[in-house]
């Protein structure tokens, strides 16, 4: 798919899928860093637990600044691209599928005005219906911010426990996004998202990638308490609304 049918389909439908980024050479080699991050986390930790680490772990700053991704950012969001932040989701076996992540919208929890923001998730594992892959409703991101409604099911991996109430959500046209581990997906943050629980015996791992424009802002702290830390990766930030924060590592 070309760059300008990628800006056409995102507009329409408010997300991309199985867009080809890293080969399975590539891949394996961030999947054997992953692996050793979460020997030494843990995988209570790594389920949702690593956010940010973009800042201390040069192997996570590689994968959310490739060149790749970063052409195709630009592309649906302008030329000026700034990376908000990077958290792994990694869904584990779940023989008594408990563990799932509500039907929800990224923005409403991230303190953002206006509420403007782009996520890139990259699959570090295969994702498929069976280990749970993200799931999406084309189109909803063009109606707003929606109700949100604390989930009443346990096991919501969601950090403030958020669910759109299933009355407003059409879940008979949701997508699965199946990827391929080395292929990324690419939503709006007002996009309705959500996953099942992983009922295989295999892993589901995804980066996901968070950026923003420059003129947006933060108005209020995000759901961990905490403010923002962007860095500025294409073009240049003409606003200032957050402190200048250096590359951690060089753009490969």
């Amino acid at each position: 798919m070309s760059l300008d049918s990628m800006v056409e389909t995102y507009e329409t439908q408010g997300f991309l899928t199985e867009v080809d980024v890293f080969s399975e050479r590539e891949i394996g080699h961030f999947r054997a860093l992953f692996d050793d991050l979460e020997a030494r986390e843990g995988k209570e930790k790594c389920q949702i637990g690593l956010q940010g680490r973009h800042f201390d772990e040069v192997f996570i700053w590689q994968l959310a600044t490739d060149k790749r991704i970063l052409d195709v950012m630009q592309a649906v969001m302008g030329d000026n691209v700034m990376l908000l932040s990077t958290h792994f989701f990694c869904k584990y076996p779940d023989p008594e599928a408990k563990i799932f992540v509500a039907w929800h919208q990224d923005i409403t929890y991230w303190g953002l005005e206006p509420p403007i923001a782009h996520t890139a998730w990259i699959a570090i594992d295969d994702a498929d219906v069976e280990n749970g892959c993200m799931r999406f409703i084309p189109g909803s991101h063009k109606n707003g911010i929606a109700v949100h409604d604390k989930s009443a099911r346990e096991g919501n991996l969601l950090s403030i426990n958020q669910e759109i109430p299933d009355e407003y959500v059409d879940d008979s046209a949701a997508v699965d996004i199946v990827l391929r581990a080395g292929q990324m997906s690419v939503h709006d943050g007002q996009l309705f998202h959500a996953s099942n629980p992983n009922q295989s015996n295999r892993r589901r791992c995804g980066l996901t990638v968070r950026f923003i424009p420059p003129h947006v802002k933060q108005t209020m702290l995000n759901s961990h308490k905490q403010s923002w830390e962007p860095i500025v990766l294409r073009g240049e930030d003409q606003f200032g609304h957050f402190p200048k924060v250096g590359m951690p590592f060089p753009l490969s």
